[in-house]
């Protein structure tokens, strides 16, 4: 689902995410494709991935990066004491970082998530169900978790089959943080 250009609903949404809050997220940034979109739009960009060769690029550009191993055993969210205007997450599923996710967006803070779902197997990888979304998973996580003083705004949600590179059943969501 990735040919280098960014993601259509990044791309939509990314208007939403107010650039005086500070930086954007964008974990598990892979080859940078969200990154670079993001530097041009004129935004603060911090990167995450665990591929050094990457980040050293992007690191050339002044993105501020960290190489990380999200998933590994006792991994601690280094960033609990930041807030970010926005967190971009595409083609990447680590349930055990969702709570994490969700603190680290500042108020007024914008999610744009986007990965694949249940139904996907029928079309390639991932086929593993540990590695796909169950209907409604991010509306869950994201929508319906209850954090004291704090509530999120659903700006869009989807779970559809895309075509865009190569098909996929997806589930994606943009969310608005937003302070009671």
């Amino acid at each position: 689902m990735s040919n280098g250009h960014p993601s259509l609903w990044v791309k939509r949404f990314l208007k939403d995410i107010p650039k005086s809050k500070g930086p954007i997220l964008d974990l598990a940034c892979g080859s940078g494709r969200h990154t670079h979109f993001l530097l041009a739009a004129g935004y603060e960009v911090w990167a995450v991935d665990r591929d050094v060769d990457s980040l050293a690029a992007l690191q050339l550009q002044g993105v501020t990066c960290f190489s990380l191993d999200l998933e590994q055993e006792g991994f601690k969210w280094p960033f609990e004491a930041e807030k970010f205007a926005g967190i971009i997450v595409t083609n990447y599923l680590h349930r055990p970082l969702m709570a994490s996710i969700l603190q680290s967006l500042a108020d007024q803070g914008v999610l744009i998530y986007e990965t694949f779902a249940n139904g996907n197997e029928k079309y390639g990888r991932p086929r593993n169900p540990d590695f796909l979304l169950q209907e409604n998973e991010l509306l869950k996580h994201f929508v319906c978790t209850k954090m004291e003083g704090w509530h999120q705004q659903c700006l869009a949600f989807e779970h559809t089959y895309v075509n865009q590179i190569t098909e996929a059943i997806v589930q994606r969501i943009c969310i608005r943080r937003l302070r009671e």
